[in-house]
């Protein structure tokens, strides 16, 4: 073995490596395993760590000591301070030490120098050493004034206690050239120093604009749309573009257009619903076969691309819905006026005529392009329920001549259906909370939203269509916009097959991976079951998020091959620009360059509308969460019945019947001493036995409900009901005192001790620390 030759290359091969390897299988990559080489290729290592030249750890693993090798991330900030640098090609996440934050916030991109590297479970770790970019201007949240002393000794006129997500934890002061609000307004700061190497959780900004008191009617929501930066105001350039916009239809415009006014069409919405974007048709042909016509608004032919309306569109994205309120898209006199397809009124439409076998349920013709209709009836989803069961004879007078259309398109709902359960298409039917508020947007109750035949009808039929018009053009290979799903991460659907088969039910594979078949036969065996709920959420958490891509590579949880968003332009733009490609295609055939510039502006766009989706889903759930804790506020004391939703190590999750969730801190849980059994995903009681694991009922007490926070907390009543499983029993311990999970064991007095010990309450004001202005 040539000594120096080894060496040089070992140091420049761990130097490279991602994954620590341990000396013996350096030894067997080199060649110098043997009984000969071994011997001194140990001694080599040896003798490069003391030069610090490398590393060892503590596992084994050798890291080049003098790396400084950056890596460049996405970095998530938790409340307690630690964080996490998401980067590009690492299966996972850098773990971030609270103070090796570097000034970074949450969202920022940075660049990380790796500090440790861990094998097994254990994250790698790092130390942010530059933000590249950031990604907040501004924060959002409740202004503290200080008193005429602390602004003399500090320099700024108060504090704001930050709403936006994840920079709970840092402190913002405030300086005095901004607005000077009072006490317990919403404001909106602007950034003028960021958080530093020296000061990681502190900021100054100037106040920009009030929202308006803490407590007054809907600033709650405000603030919230703020916080996520979604625009709620339209510009006057696009309400003056909009007022432009005509209320009656251009008579030459119809005659270009496939009329369908003779169709009997009709449109199915919930009550409140303005903004009608999509009318469906269903006609019997001389061949037995079905036509079905779904129409939706043409929005393409009002917003013109480049248009004031068009670019403020894109920057929404989406029309955000929050609980007493909606955040258009577009502008309402287009969204609820010429582009809503009203009844008995003319409206320009984008139509996908699709001829089916009723039999197979089978596309065998269609065709899509620009048209004219003419609703005939305005439904709600209410009433054409009543009318599907037979159970309202004065609805089925009044709407006599739609029933016999009706009761076709339910038995066409039904064979599309099925079709789509045949090829493995995933029913996530999990229940959704209704948040009914009072006219000052207070909630008043929270039901479960019920979905029937007619909701699922018209889902049935929107996704017929997606599904025709994506195959229309991944089969004439022209770029378009598509809606994708890919597979599962591989390592999330170990941890869900884990936890399915905790439960005892079983997750088969096709050719090693789970196929959408596969998933559903699993969701269907666990239905019926109290955990049943859980598994689907559980489910859904393996899953990859949807999104927007100009590559058709299908959707997993539908099992289609192809799949776009074509049914809804009014409230979103992918489907706004699907109807603008479908116009150019008509009447255009892009050459190769023309195909390109195509390509790149729908990969653009695609990506825009990926991340307002999910803003606008971050927003829906952060309004949810405050409306179903503000919901439980005046009912601390009283008893629920629930079911256990999750269990950590440092507490189980309950939910409600009606989709309120709250945490058992294990601090609360004083009848024993538990220990988190990772793998089966339980706690277990060493004495009494007692276990708690996922689909379990329990009865719980509400003992705080804090809005600030969104944190809703219940103990255990009666834990001595709680069912024992028969083969349960508590972990062994060894000899030194410890348990096969690394628990110390407590002597009675230290476990009385520590059942004692309660959850500290939240604060509800934070501290702000006084330093003077530099």
């Amino acid at each position: 073995m040539n000594i120096d030759q080894v060496s040089q290359q070992l140091v420049a091969a761990v130097k490279k490596e991602a994954t620590p390897l341990t000396i013996q299988e350096w030894s067997q990559r080199f060649h110098c395993d043997s009984s000969d080489d071994y011997p001194e290729f140990i001694k080599l290592v040896a003798q490069l760590q003391r030069n610090g030249d490398i590393e060892i750890l503590d596992n084994g693993g050798l890291v080049s000591k003098k790396s400084d090798k950056r890596y460049q991330g996405s970095f998530s900030l938790n409340q307690k301070g630690f964080g996490f640098v998401s980067i590009e090609g690492f299966d996972d996440d850098i773990f971030i030490p609270r103070g090796e934050t570097g000034g970074a916030m949450n969202g920022d991109q940075v660049a990380v120098q790796l500090t440790k590297r861990n094998r097994g479970e254990q994250k790698d770790e790092g130390t942010i050493t530059e933000v590249l970019e950031r990604a907040l201007s501004r924060v959002t949240g409740e202004f503290v004034p200080y008193n005429d002393k602390l602004k003399a000794e500090s320099g700024y006129i108060g504090g704001i206690r930050i709403q936006n997500k994840g920079e709970e934890m840092m402190t913002c002061f405030v300086l005095s050239d901004g607005l000077h609000p009072v006490e317990g307004e919403i404001v909106i700061a602007e950034i003028a120093e960021y958080p530093s190497l020296d000061q990681p959780l502190q900021m100054t900004g100037r106040v920009i604009q009030t929202i308006g008191h803490k407590d007054a009617p809907g600033v709650d929501i405000l603030a919230i749309l703020n916080m996520f930066d979604i625009p709620h105001e339209f510009p006057e350039e696009v309400l003056d573009e909009a007022e432009e916009v005509p209320e009656q239809i251009d008579p030459g415009e119809a005659q270009k257009r496939d009329d369908y006014r003779s169709l009997l069409t009709i449109t199915i919405d919930g009550a409140d619903a303005k903004d009608l974007d999509d009318a469906i048709s269903l006609r019997k042909l001389g061949n037995g076969h079905l036509e079905l016509g779904v129409h939706i608004a043409d929005v393409s032919y009002y917003v013109a691309a480049g248009s004031a309306i068009d670019k403020e569109a894109w920057k929404r994205g989406t029309s955000v819905y929050l609980t007493d309120r909606v955040v258009p898209m577009l502008p309402q006199r287009l969204s609820n006026g010429i582009c809503s397809l009203q009844a008995n009124r003319d409206r320009l439409t984008m139509s996908c005529l699709m001829e089916i076998d009723p039999q197979s349920a089978k596309v065998v013709n269609y065709h899509i392009g620009p048209s004219i209709i003419q609703s005939d009836y305005r439904m709600v989803y209410d009433d054409v329920n009543k009318l599907l069961e037979g159970k309202d004879e004065q609805l089925a007078e009044k709407y006599a001549e739609l029933l016999p259309m009706l009761n076709d398109m339910a038995s066409l709902h039904q064979s599309l259906r099925d079709k789509r359960h045949q090829r493995g298409a995933i029913d996530f039917d999990t229940p959704e909370a209704e948040i009914i508020v009072d006219k000052e947007g207070h909630p008043i109750d929270i039901v479960v939203r019920e979905r029937g035949t007619a909701e699922r009808m018209i889902e049935s039929f929107m996704l017929a269509a997606n599904e025709t018009v994506a195959h229309e053009f991944t089969k004439r290979h022209l770029p378009f916009i598509y809606r994708i799903h890919e597979s599962p991460d591989d390592e999330r659907m170990k941890t869900f097959i884990e936890f399915a088969q905790t439960l005892g039910v079983h997750v088969k594979k096709t050719d090693g991976k789970v196929s959408p078949k596969d998933l559903q036969n699993t969701l269907e065996e666990a239905s019926g079951e109290s955990y049943a709920p859980v598994v689907q959420v559980m489910a859904l958490r393996s899953m990859q998020q949807a999104k927007y891509d100009l590559q058709p590579i299908g959707h997993y949880g539908l099992a289609a091959k192809d799949y776009t968003h074509f049914t809804s332009p009014i409230r979103r733009y992918p489907d706004l620009l699907a109807h603008r490609l479908i116009r150019y295609y008509l009447t255009n055939k892009p050459n190769p360059a023309k195909k390109d510039e195509l390509s790149q502006s729908i990969e653009v766009t695609a990506d825009q509308a990926s991340k307002t989706e999910r803003r606008s889903v971050d927003a829906e759930r952060e309004t949810e969460s405050l409306k179903k804790t503000e919901f439980m506020v005046d009912k601390v004391g009283e008893e629920f019945d629930g079911i256990i939703s999750s269990v950590t190590k440092f507490g189980i999750f309950v939910q409600l019947a009606n989709t309120v969730e709250g945490l058992v801190h294990i601090s609360n849980l004083d009848d024993d001493y538990y220990n988190y059994v990772d793998k089966h995903m339980i706690l277990v009681g060493e004495h009494t036995g007692n276990i708690y694991r996922i689909g379990d009922p329990v009865r719980v007490k509400l003992v705080k409900a804090d809005t600030d926070s969104r944190q809703i907390d219940f103990e255990i009543i009666n834990p001595e009901k709680k069912p024992k499983k028969a083969n349960s029993k508590p972990k062994k311990t060894n000899q030194k005192g410890k348990n096969t999970q690394g628990h110390k064991k407590h002597s009675k007095k230290a476990k009385k001790n520590k059942h004692k010990k309660k959850h500290k309450k939240q604060k509800n004001k934070k501290n702000f620390v006084i330093r003077k202005a530099k």
